[in-house]
């Protein structure tokens, strides 16, 4: 070989070891080395064979086959197609050139050695830079999945992310996640990408069965190859046309959460390397899973306490109950989303709920709907004092027909509780059929806690505005009805002791004083009991007395009264308490009835009941709903005013009440005492 030819063949290598090469991606390698040791040894075919089958060049078939003779022997092969040498080092053989030639001499044999070792590095280097590649891109994908995690803390919006990188990593023409319901331990259908049917079905796989049901019971991860033939329970993988599926678990801390499968429309063969990648981002996602729901939590915790909140602001911003009840209930439709709101206050003489307030229902109100305490649905709530939900109005049984008129379709109702006591009802309504779930009762049932307290409250601001003028009230009367008697006794004693007058006009003086200070006594006592009621310093003292002897020794001492009663006349009450009653009922009787007077004693399952009526003009319809209230009087009466409110007042400081009933003729009016 002359000189000239050495530099040739120097060039030659140096072509086939330029550093250059190791760029380019394996196919564009093997094809330039090709095209390189073809020009090297002046030849025109030149073929590099690999070991995992394809083949490289130029050359057909026959020398493809020479290459394969020699990766199958490890040794040089030559025949009439040409000569092949191993592609070779460390005992492994990557593959063979072969090179179209009838006959090698030994120097080119050595070059196609020396080109095939220098190859045989560069197939290597470029090998080892694309697992390289490989695995960086590997990093990248799951670092794309960890940053998803990061970007997106709201779980909805993560979970369908996740699913377009995971589609994209793997290749995969489906993805999906199914979270698992610990309640029903069942897999339930939360987001998918090119299945997007399996969540708006809310297909539910039970755990361990099916596909993916399996995947979670067994904690791993599993292949079907082909779906056509497999066991699913998911019909609608069928009918995408689904051929493979590879699901892994969605696992923390080795419990499954859930499950992440991705699907094929084409047979595909998922490798180790699918497999552990899939896995590698299920344990990513798992993770993000459990964090967007702990944020979640949190974020609905926090939000909760904001409504509650809202409600208590509203609490201690209105202290007028109308405003208040207007305003809550304004915030708890917004708070639950619902249509209608109602509140129902407990009327404590009838043992009903009287509908007090009510927004996008008013027509409750403005009814005056009354509910028994047990009947129907708000009756339900108070008398169970709990939760109750109606998913379905019209098939529920509901007493106030205007829920039913107004097209309510699912009700949430919870009890107005103070101190253990049903004082009201609080009920939301929704127009569609609506699923309320337990957050959803418990954030009710924490605004019926402030809405009972904030009632209350207000209730007592309204008692100490109306105690406050009744007081200034009571001051102004009562010092007016004192005045008379006072200036009248006052009047007919100055005029005897200033003059001298005849002994019949100072008797009849005499008389005058002496009634208006027994009017001005009687007048002094009333305000005292009252006094003593209104600040609850009335002690009962049950003991067993006979009422009719009680009632016909208070008779007695008018001609015009009678008293009637059965056999049973000994009850356990406070005999100064009915003589109290019965005094005032009687003085009422005489000063605005006519005789006779009559009190009729009965017995009673729940105490002791007597009536006193006269044969008088009955009280005028316009006073009635007035009668009981203090200084009011008939037309034709000269009493304080103040008989009627002391009679009710004892009665209920009793345990029972008085109650006024219209009669053929006179007054009739009824009590109630607790016997106890």
């Amino acid at each position: 070989m002359d000189h000239n030819a050495g530099s040739t063949e120097q060039r030659n290598l140096r072509a086939v070891t330029d550093p250059a090469l190791a760029d380019l991606p394996l196919d564009e390698l093997l094809e330039v080395l090709a095209a390189r040791i073809c020009e090297m040894l002046g030849t025109q075919h030149c073929s590099v064979v690999l070991a995992s089958g394809p083949s490289y060049g130029s050359g057909g078939v026959e020398l493809a086959e020479v290459g394969r003779q020699c990766i199958e022997t490890g040794a040089v092969v030559t025949d009439a197609a040409g000569a092949a040498v191993p592609l070779a080092t460390r005992g492994i053989v990557h593959g063979a050139i072969a090179v179209q030639a009838r006959h090698l001499a030994d120097d080119d044999l050595d070059a196609l050695h020396l080109a095939a070792n220098r190859a045989t590095v560069a197939i290597e280097h470029t090998l080892a830079l694309d697992a390289e590649r490989l695995a960086r891109r590997r990093i990248e994908d799951l670092q794309s999945v960890t940053d998803a995690a990061l970007a997106h803390l709201d779980l909805d919006e993560l979970l369908d992310e996740l699913l377009v990188r995971i589609r994209s990593i793997l290749g995969a023409d489906t993805a999906a996640i199914l979270l698992l319901d610990e309640e029903t331990d069942e897999l339930v259908a939360r987001a998918a990408r090119g299945l997007e049917e399996e969540v708006e079905a809310g297909v539910r796989v039970p755990v361990g069965l099916g596909f993916a049901g399996r995947v979670a019971a067994e904690r791993r991860a599993i292949i079907l190859p082909d779906v056509d033939h497999a066991d699913v329970m998911n019909p609608i993988l069928r009918e995408k046309g689904i051929k493979t599926l590879l699901g892994v678990p969605l696992l923390i801390e080795g419990t499954p959460i859930g499950v992440l499968h991705v699907g094929t429309l084409t047979p595909r063969e998922f490798t180790e390397t699918d497999v552990g990648i899939l896995q590698l981002v299920a344990d990513r996602a798992a993770l993000a899973i459990e964090h967007a729901r702990a944020f979640d939590a949190e974020r609905r915790a926090r939000r909760r306490l904001e409504d509650v909140q809202s409600v208590t602001d509203t609490a201690l911003a209105h202290l007028e109950l109308e405003d208040l009840l207007q305003e809550l209930l304004l915030r708890i439709r917004t708070i639950l989303k619902a249509d209608t709101a109602a509140i129902l206050l407990l009327d404590t003489d009838t043992n009903e709920l009287v509908a007090r307030a009510a927004k996008g229902i008013e027509e409750e109100v403005e009814a005056g709907v009354r509910i028994p305490v047990g009947g129907g649905f708000a009756g339900r709530v108070a008398a169970e004092r709990a939760p109750v939900i109606l998913p379905d109005v019209n098939h529920s049984v509901v007493l106030n027909p205007i829920l039913l008129d107004k097209g309510i379709k699912t009700l949430l109702g919870v009890p107005l509780l103070l101190r253990g006591d049903v004082i009201g009802v609080l009920h939301v309504g929704t127009l569609r059929h609506y699923e309320f779930d337990e957050e959803a009762v418990h954030l009710l049932q924490l605004v019926a806690e402030r809405v009972a307290v904030a009632i209350e409250r207000a209730r007592l601001h309204e008692e100490m505005l109306q105690l406050d003028y009744l007081q200034r009230n009571f001051v102004a009367i009562a010092s007016h009805e004192l005045r008379t008697p006072a200036a009248s006794v006052y009047g007919a004693l100055t005029t005897l002791r200033a003059r001298e007058l005849p002994a019949e006009t100072r008797e009849q003086l005499s008389e005058v004083a002496w009634q208006e200070a027994d009017r001005l006594r009687r007048l002094i006592e009333q305000l005292l009991d009252l006094s003593r009621l209104d600040s609850g310093r009335v002690r009962i003292d049950a003991t067993e007395i006979d009422l009719a002897e009680l009632l016909e020794g208070l008779a007695g001492e008018y001609a015009d009264v009678a008293v009637e009663h059965g056999h049973r006349t000994l009850a356990r009450v406070d005999g100064l308490i009915v003589e109290r009653i019965v005094s005032n009922l009687l003085a009422n009787a005489r000063a605005y009835g006519k005789p006779p007077i009559t009190i009729t004693l009965d017995g009673s399952a729940t105490g002791v009941r007597f009536v006193v009526e006269d044969a008088g003009p009955g009280v005028p319809l316009d006073l009635v709903p007035r009668l009981f209230d203090r200084f009011i009087r008939g037309g034709e009466g000269h009493g304080s005013g103040l008989g009627l409110a002391i009679a009710r007042a004892y009665a209920r400081a009793h345990g029972g009440d008085v109650r006024y009933a219209r009669a053929k003729r006179g007054a009739r009016f009824e009590v109630l005492l607790s016997d106890r």
